[in-house]
């Protein structure tokens, strides 16, 4: 009992002196303890928007340019053969199996009578195309041409009765920040509708500045491609063509080719066949390192050559210059320009405005077609003019107009040189570039090439690339 009693005075005094305690270093400090936390995961804290203004928000409504354009996106599938595994019995009697896979993609009706616009990957080596409207009917579908540099294709569908479509809008129109819906058929999935802001515009994700994409934060996945970029208005201003991903699928960022690029192809398909291409003729690119430095201009295509017998030559453009604007069109980037460009034809005029020592200088510029052509790792042709022809005493031949860089000096010392013309390739007399690229299009992998070259000398000679 005794001890009993002394352990509950004891737990009292230790009460009192802790209460104690407690008030006199706590309660009476202002100062609040700092206290360190670790964690692997992020700490989420709630925002409270009761005060916040969300207007613009609210008054942007995607249900009409959803319900305008999602009876114009089309699923398409394109079924392609390719090699299979070869079996002991197929190695014997030297056959190659073949075997059919799917892909799937998206498209666009863009006429009532059944064209549509899609991706040159979606139905790039094609046996059979067929075509899948929202209702759910199929139809096949031919391709009328294609055009791999933009990554564009028309294809065309027989239907008895009129079909809903989407209207191309000016695509250097649209604003970075502005709202976009992204329609297709993502990992087959029909129907599909996404949203999203541009993000960014003349985005290139190559290596040679041949790209210039619309970028968005628009959701698309693998079965997006081909399908329609659509502003609120449910105008169509871009073709989903790309995702930037680690995975395969989408993480962030999405790419399109703008409307009056892909209008622009798809006209001159229908027209010629093919794309023509207008070529300003200068080579270059954008401002940087000891250009900023030198000439105090931070945006601008910087030219460091001037093309021979171009348009740009003709209007008086020279190396240094820096084009500022073509046609009220500001470039600041050689995507600019080459977005630009993609939009026009030979024999087009473009109003260059551009910097020469400090001076702000105009020039119309009349745009040609493209009379060059780049022989892998060999050289850089181009249609000969009467005057190169005469000076050999020739009538037909391509010149060669500059060595691949690489190779330039082995090219030399076995006798070819800038200047000498080409008058016959693999035995086929050549005209014009369109002459090379037909051969060298439908020649084998493993063909030589055989040139048949004049030379300074008048002298024909013979080389033999593998």
């Amino acid at each position: 009992m005794k001890k009993l009693m002394t352990l509950v005075v004891v737990s009292v005094f230790g009460g009192i002196i802790t209460l104690g305690s407690y008030k006199l270093l706590f309660e009476n400090n202002t100062e609040q303890p700092v206290v360190e936390t670790t964690s692997e995961n992020p700490i989420f804290s709630n925002v409270n928007y009761n005060n916040t203004k969300l207007n613009a928000l609210e008054k942007t409504n995607f249900t009409d340019a959803a319900e305008k354009t999602i009876h114009t996106v089309v699923h398409v599938k394109n079924v392609t053969t390719s090699n299979g595994t070869p079996t002991l019995q197929d190695l014997f009697y030297g056959r190659t199996p073949q075997r059919q896979q799917l892909g799937t993609g998206s498209g666009v009706i863009i006429s009532p009578d059944g064209y549509i616009i899609t991706n040159n990957h979606v139905i790039d080596g094609s046996r059979a195309l067929s075509v899948t409207l929202n209702d759910n009917r199929t139809f096949d579908a031919k391709i009328i041409g294609t055009d791999p540099k933009t990554d564009i294709a028309l294809l065309k569908i027989e239907s008895n009765e009129d079909l809903p479509y989407t209207t191309f809008a000016d695509s250097d129109q649209a604003k970075i920040g502005e709202w976009v819906l992204a329609v297709g058929n993502p990992f087959n999935l029909t129907s599909t509708v996404t949203a999203g802001i541009i993000s960014a515009k003349s985005r290139d994700l190559s290596s040679n500045n041949s790209q210039s994409f619309i970028q968005t934060d628009a959701a698309v996945n693998p079965g997006n491609s081909g399908g329609a970029l659509v502003n609120t208005n449910g105008d169509l201003i871009g073709i989903n063509t790309a995702i930037s991903s680690q995975t395969g699928s989408y993480i962030g960022y999405s790419f399109a080719v703008p409307s009056n690029i892909a209008k622009k192809v798809v006209q001159d398909i229908m027209e010629f066949g093919n794309v023509q291409n207008g070529i300003l003729g200068v080579i270059g690119g954008a401002l940087t390192g000891k250009n900023l430095e030198e000439l105090g201009e931070s945006q601008g295509f910087y030219i460091n050559e001037i093309e021979e017998d171009s348009g740009a030559e003709q209007a008086g453009l020279k190396s240094g210059d820096i084009i500022k604007k073509i046609d009220n069109t500001e470039i600041n980037k050689f995507s600019d320009l080459s977005g630009y460009l993609a939009t026009k034809r030979p024999n087009d005029v473009v109003n260059v405005e551009f910097l020469r020592n400090g001076s702000t200088e105009t020039a119309a510029v009349t745009l040609l077609k493209n009379n060059s052509f780049i022989i892998n790792g060999i050289a850089k042709i181009k249609n000969a003019t009467e005057k190169d022809l005469k000076k050999y005493k020739l009538n037909y031949g391509v010149k060669i107009s500059n060595l691949n860089e690489g190779n330039a000096l082995y090219l030399r010392k076995y006798g070819l040189f800038e200047g000498q013309i080409i008058t016959k390739l693999n035995d086929k007399k050549i005209t014009s570039i369109d002459d090379v690229k037909a051969i060298i299009e439908s020649k084998s992998d493993y063909e030589p090439l055989r040139f048949e070259v004049v030379n300074q000398n008048g002298e024909t000679e013979r080389f033999y690339f593998k």
